[in-house]
């Protein structure tokens, strides 16, 4: 029986001195059975790229896509294999790609704005649902979606896949399992990278659409920070600037107004300190997380050199001094897998998405920790914009929201 768990020769799998090995003969070398349908909403960058994972996951088919615009489903087919282009259905409306009975679990993969509408005709079908970060791209429509999942009969799963980086996997094991270097006091996390990537109707570059830089692309550092501190954020202070990038841009007559840069510091209610560094004018792509405890430090990086086309590197460094053994250890995945997409995060996302799909609990970003990294981004946006700090309680109750801000989950 091909189980979850069974390992899987991908290299030789695909090699050509292999491919003697007829299908009823392949055991290590053949994906498990597919046992679930999942369409596809949004085929744009991350939506193709979720549907490439999940060729190479092989554990549920994608059934069919929709998007509103035609010419992102038409590059899609293009660049199909033919068996995989003729079995896919092209849904003429959303209604019929989310209510379509043949279909097990829905991906939602369409741009910010879109996201808490869209959700609306997607829970009619009771199914499954994997929404793309953010989840929303405001604090109001974050919390309306997570009232909703509380009462819907599937699961809801967030696309926060950074969790799922091989270095900020083995960071989490490192501080919240081993405990390697204690009771954690200070965090900090930085991301440099080039801009913003075309997409249709360039809606990234306006706040309006996409929620503002730190919402858009944030979202995924302030979950990890939230994960790291084990705790909500209490005061949020930020200063955001727009210095290079998008500066002279113009699409319909309006003139872009994303952030290119920010800080931001967040005071946790456990007393822990984390701070954040954005730069989207580098020339290359660079993350690092620093976290400090009682005992040690860890220091967890990410590069990507994609001028020279070389796969991620990736490093954990464990700093004990005289409380024990420092370390360093470079941690990849498959290669297969680190060049799937965003260095092999995606893959590991879905591969707990069909873990719940089969029925099995897995570790995910939930529709609570989804609300909860928009709070700390659209609390850092406000207060980048009015230049104080924001207090978290008084935030969410000028919003209706207090009910909200209770104690530590």
């Amino acid at each position: 029986m091909n189980g979850p768990h069974k390992p899987r020769l991908r290299f030789f799998e695909s090699s050509p001195a292999q491919q003697h090995i007829a299908e009823h003969d392949r055991y290590l070398f053949a994906p498990g059975p597919q046992t679930h349908r999942v369409n596809v909403i949004g085929i744009g960058t991350i939506g193709q790229e979720h549907i490439r994972v999940a060729e190479l996951l092989g554990r549920f088919a994608v059934h069919g896509v929709y998007d509103s615009q035609g010419l992102s489903v038409d590059n899609l087919l293009a660049h199909m294999p033919a068996k995989q282009r003729g079995e896919l259905v092209r849904y003429a409306s959303l209604e019929d790609a989310c209510l379509d009975p043949d279909v097990d679990g829905l991906m939602i993969c369409t741009p910010n704005y879109t996201h808490y509408d869209l959700l609306k005709t997607a829970v009619r079908s009771e199914k499954p649902i994997f929404l793309e970060k953010p989840m929303a791209t405001t604090v109001e429509d974050a919390a309306a979606i997570l009232a909703l999942s509380n009462d819907y009969p599937a699961f809801i799963q967030i696309g926060l896949q950074y969790r799922y980086k091989a270095p900020y996997v083995e960071a989490r094991h490192e501080i919240l399992e081993r405990r390697s270097i204690g009771d954690v006091a200070m965090l900090s996390m930085s991301e440099y990278r080039p801009p913003f990537m075309d997409k249709v109707g360039q809606w990234n570059k306006f706040a309006e659409f996409s929620g503002g830089t730190l919402v858009e692309k944030c979202c995924h550092y302030f979950d990890l920070l939230n994960l790291f501190a084990g705790s909500r954020p209490a005061r949020v202070f930020a200063s955001t600037g727009q210095a290079q990038m998008f500066t002279e841009f113009e699409y319909d007559g309006k003139r872009s107004d994303i952030d290119d840069h920010a800080f931001v510091i967040i005071d946790y209610r456990n007393g822990i300190r984390a701070a954040f560094a954005l730069n989207m004018f580098s020339p290359q792509f660079h993350e690092e997380l620093i976290v400090s405890g009682s005992d040690g430090r860890l220091i967890a990086t990410e590069r990507f050199d994609f001028f020279r086309n070389k796969t991620a590197t990736a490093t954990v460094r464990i700093e004990r001094g005289e409380t024990g053994a420092t370390r360093d250890v470079d941690v990849s995945y498959p290669d297969d897998i680190e060049t799937s997409g965003h260095h092999g995060a995606t893959f590991f996302e879905q591969l707990a998405f069909a873990e719940q799909l089969a029925g099995r609990d897995t570790d995910c970003a939930t529709p609570e920790e989804g609300f909860w990294s928009i709070v700390a981004a659209a609390a850092a946006q406000q207060s980048a914009a009015e230049r104080q700090p924001i207090h978290v309680d008084e935030f969410l109750d000028e919003r209706g929201l207090s009910a909200l801000s209770g104690a530590e989950s």
